[in-house]
C-alpha cells in the first residue's frame, strides 16, 4: 500500500498510539475530579501542556486544547469577532482558506460582520501589501493560513505579522494545520496572536488539537459548560488524545529538525516525473511546501484517476478532504485563476515522513500507465 493522502490525515505514530492506550487505561479519571486519580490525570494534562508549549516556544498558559482544526479556527475567529465587536466589525482573510475559515467568515457576515476576501496570485500567494490595503478603521481580525492544504502555497506569515504590528487593534490568526511539523513557523517572531493545529495532520489521533492564544489576547468562548481550558473551551479534556498528540508533535518536530530535506527530495522527484508527462499540468508553486504536489489531467475525471490508482493500492485525493466528495471544481484553483476544466480535474499528492523514494518512483510508473490506459478508453 502507498498512502499519499497525508494532507487529509496521517497514520497515527506507533508511539503516539502507545501513549494513548496507556493514558486511556491508567489516567482515565476526569482531570477536574478532586480525588487522587483525578489529580493524576490533571498532572498528566499539565505535563502535556508544558511540553506542547516548549515545542511551540510559547508559554504554558498560551496553550488551549481543542478537538482539532475546525474547532480551533471557529474559536479563534468567532471568539475574536464577538469579543471585539464593540471596537469594529471588519475581518480580512484570503480567497483560498480552508472551509472551516471561509464558512465561519460567511456565517459571521450573516450576523452583521463585514469580511474582505483578499485575492491571491496564480500560485496562491497573498502579499502583506494586499492585506494592508484592505485594512480599515473597523478591522479587528486578519486570518491567513500558513500552508495551503490543496496546493501547498507557503504564505509570508512573518512579513504579514510584522506589518500588522502597526495596527494594534488587529488580531492576527494563522491556520497552521498543514504546516505543523513540515514547515517551520516561529509564532512569536511572526507576531501571531492565535494559531491552530490539528493532531491527525502530524500522526496524532483524530479529535485533538491546539489553539495557541497569546496571553495578552482575549477571545470569547464558544462553548458553555464547566469552564475548562481557562474558561475558553468547556468540556472534559480528552487526556489520552492530548497525550498522543503531544507525543506525535514532538516526534514530527524531531523529523523536521533531523531530516529537513527529506520531504523536499520526495517532492522534487515527483515534480520532475510529472512534468515530463504529456497533458499533465502542475499547479503547486515551485517553492511550495515540501509535502504537497497538486496537478491536473484535463479531460480525465479526477475520481476516475483516484479509483484507478486505488486499484493498485495507491491512495491520493482530489482536493480538501472536507470537500473531496463534492464534484465541483476546486475553489482554491479557481481563486488562483486556473481554468475550470483544469480546476475540475485536480489531483493532490501529499507525503509524510513515512513516505519513501521507492514509493514515489513506483507511483510515477503506475500513474503513467493509468493515464495511458484512460486516454485509450476515452478515445
Amino acid at each position: 500500500m502507498i498512502y499519499f493522502d497525508n494532507s487529509a490525515t496521517t497514520r497515527p505514530h506507533h508511539d503516539a498510539l502507545s501513549s494513548y492506550t496507556e493514558a486511556a487505561q491508567t489516567y482515565f479519571a476526569n482531570p477536574s475530579s478532586l480525588h487522587r486519580m483525578g489529580g493524576k490525570a490533571e498532572q498528566l494534562l499539565t505535563a502535556c501542556r508544558k511540553q506542547a508549549a516548549q515545542l511551540l516556544h510559547v508559554e504554558e498558559n498560551e496553550i488551549i486544547f481543542t478537538s482539532g482544526g475546525t474547532e480551533g479556527n471557529n474559536l479563534a475567529i468567532k471568539g475574536t469577532a464577538f469579543r471585539k465587536k464593540r471596537i469594529g466589525n471588519h475581518i480580512i482573510t484570503t480567497t483560498i482558506e480552508h472551509p472551516s475559515v471561509l464558512e465561519t467568515c460567511a456565517e459571521l457576515e450573516k450576523q452583521g460582520f463585514q469580511v474582505t476576501y483578499v485575492d491571491v496570485d496564480k500560485y496562491g500567494y497573498v502579499t502583506a501589501d494586499k492585506i494592508r490595503a484592505a485594512i480599515t478603521d473597523n478591522t479587528i481580525l486578519v486570518s491567513v493560513m500558513h500552508v495551503n492544504n490543496e496546493i501547498g502555497t507557503i504564505q509570508p506569515i512573518q512579513t504579514i505579522g510584522k506589518m500588522l504590528t502597526e495596527f494594534p487593534n488587529v488580531t492576527f490568526h494563522v491556520d497552521y494545520v498543514q504546516g505543523a511539523g513540515k514547515v517551520e513557523l516561529d509564532l512569536k517572531k511572526s507576531h501571531i496572536h492565535l494559531c491552530t493545529l490539528s493532531a491527525h495532520k502530524f500522526h496524532g489521533m483524530k479529535g485533538s488539537g491546539i489553539l495557541f492564544k497569546d496571553k495578552d489576547v482575549f477571545i470569547a468562548p464558544q462553548l458553555s459548560g464547566g469552564g475548562q481550558e481557562q474558561e475558553l473551551r468547556s468540556g472534559t479534556e480528552n487526556v489520552p488524545g492530548i497525550t498522543a498528540m503531544v507525543k506525535a508533535l514532538r516526534l514530527t518536530m524531531e523529523n523536521l529538525r533531523d531530516q529537513p530535506a527529506r520531504l523536499f527530495e520526495l517532492r522534487e522527484k515527483l515534480w520532475e516525473g510529472i512534468a515530463k508527462m504529456e497533458g499533465v499540468i502542475l499547479h503547486s508553486p515551485p517553492a511550495g511546501a515540501p509535502h504537497i504536489v497538486n496537478f491536473s489531467v484535463p479531460g480525465i475525471k479526477p475520481e476516475v484517476l483516484v479509483h484507478a490508482l486505488g486499484e493498485k493500492d495507491i491512495y491520493v485525493s482530489t482536493k480538501s478532504a472536507c470537500s473531496s466528495k463534492n464534484s465541483d471544481a476546486s475553489a482554491v484553483l479557481l481563486a488562483c485563476g486556473v481554468p475550470e476544466a483544469q480546476a475540475e480535474s485536480a489531483i493532490r499528492v501529499s507525503f509524510s515522513y513515512d513516505s519513501t523514494m521507492e514509493e514515489v518512483e513506483y507511483f510515477l510508473v503506475v500513474l503513467q500507465e493509468a493515464l495511458t490506459q484512460l486516454k485509450k478508453v476515452m478515445r
